[in-house]
């Protein structure tokens, strides 16, 4: 039997170095990507979702709110994708919590901003820029008290 493995694991080392080495024979061989694959990875990429730990009620509630304080989150769907996050960091911008681009990338700029505003709202949170088990739980807390859409 270890003779049959040892024969094994020596054929597929050939293989692979004879299609161009063992580091690129699984990404050169593999089959191109549908234009659906391609046209959903290309969308993910630009509009990132971050609900940070909200379901998809609480995040439409977010999205509901910025709207209803004149920030404008794009498509009410319940995903926090980058226009939801530009409108909140332009409500945070406003209240002097952001200085930073408006670019919807929820870094940890836009975690301290949060957690300010959090913060303001009730909540007890270390303003690290790190979006923890409290952060997140201190969004759900502030999500949920609402329900505007």
């Amino acid at each position: 039997m270890r003779a049959l493995t040892k024969a094994l694991v020596s054929a597929t080392a050939a293989v692979g170095i004879a299609v161009g080495g063992l580091a690129t024979a699984g990404t050169a061989m593999a089959a191109p990507a549908s234009a659906q694959q391609q046209a959903v990875a290309g969308e993910v990429g630009t509009l990132a979702v971050v609900n940070l730990g909200l379901d998809t009620a609480h995040a439409k509630n977010w999205q509901c709110w910025l709207r209803d304080t004149g920030y404008n989150p794009g498509t009410i769907d319940g995903l926090l994708g980058t226009n939801s996050w530009k409108a909140a960091q332009e409500k945070f911008d406003d209240l002097g919590y952001y200085n930073d681009a408006i670019d919807g990338i929820v870094g940890p700029n836009t975690i301290k901003a949060l957690q300010l505003y959090l913060n303001l709202q009730g909540a007890n949170l270390v303003v690290d820029g790190v979006a923890g088990s409290a952060t997140k739980a201190a969004f759900w807390e502030f999500t949920g008290r609402f329900s505007t859409c």
